[in-house]
């Protein structure tokens, strides 16, 4: 993907129709196999950037796909209309998962409509930068770990015991929560609590056979990034990966497909796979 040539803004939660570069995040070239045929797959945050191409993978494996967001409605209708070209159901499931009610509301409804849920994905976050720590409102905090942690929280407490066993879960960690943050403070330490859950809920369900894993993307353009960014941040975003841009959401999304499929990850659980452009991390 070319590096954004000039700084945007757009309101809070963003549209992809107004970016500029549009992101490839339609799966187009990709071609499913079956991995997922009748499996049912509830995506949090999966109206658009990487978790439309999820969905839209996910639905090319041959699952039914739920898409729980916040309020971006023609994205998600965008979404939809690709889960249902490939043959495949789909709910839409709109409203605020820093809630604790609404959590459990989005996994009631999937059950209820599509008779189950195999694979879920919690990739539902915010994010808000600040100049100085001292300045970083507690109204902010208390917000960022609302959406961030206890909704992922909420969600899979509401989501694995109702998941067969052999069922898959996905946490959408970051970069950031591998290595820190100096502006995204908050949003940092919030996806380092996500990827430790992940760690402790892979070994907690073990023996029923679920997989916890992670994906810690590094940059990828999707509407959040001028809908929370400055214009400054927002030009050249991802120069600074060692490839020289930040990611398609088609390009992180296989790896979503990777860690739901058991034919692919049958042995891999509390595994964190992070598609950051060529940055080493240590461990």
């Amino acid at each position: 993907m070319p590096k954004p040539e000039h700084g945007q803004t757009q309101t809070y939660p963003g549209r992809t129709d107004e970016m500029d570069p549009r992101p490839r995040d339609e799966m187009r070239g990709y071609s499913g196999s079956g991995k997922l045929a009748g499996k049912i797959a509830l995506v949090a945050g999966g109206d658009s950037g990487i978790g439309r191409a999820v969905s839209v993978a996910f639905a090319k494996e041959g699952a039914d796909v739920a898409i729980a967001y916040l309020s971006e409605d023609d994205d998600a209708r965008h979404t939809a209309a690709l889960v249902e070209q490939e043959g495949r159901r789909c709910l839409l499931l709109p409203g605020d998962l820093g809630e604790e009610r609404r959590c459990e509301e989005v996994v009631t409804r999937t059950v209820a409509e599509f008779g189950g849920l195999d694979v879920l994905v919690a990739h539902q976050a915010t994010q808000t930068p600040v100049e100085d720590f001292a300045d970083l409102p507690t109204e902010q905090l208390r917000r960022t770990f609302e959406v961030n942690v206890f909704g992922v929280f909420w969600l899979l407490r509401a989501a694995i015991p109702v998941m067969p066993d052999g069922g898959s879960v996905i946490v959408t960690g970051s970069i950031n929560g591998l290595r820190g943050n100096a502006s995204l403070i908050d949003y940092s330490v919030s996806k380092a609590a996500v990827m430790n859950l992940t760690h402790c809920l892979a070994q907690h369900y073990v023996k029923r056979g679920i997989r916890v894993n992670c994906v810690a993307p590094g940059p990828v353009w999707t509407p959040l990034i001028p809908a929370t960014l400055p214009e400054d941040k927002v030009e050249g975003f991802g120069g600074q990966a060692p490839m020289g841009r930040a990611a398609d959401p088609d390009e992180v999304a296989p790896s979503y497909v990777f860690f739901a499929s058991g034919q692919l990850s049958s042995y891999y659980s509390g595994e964190v796979l992070a598609p950051v452009g060529g940055e080493i991390q240590a461990g």
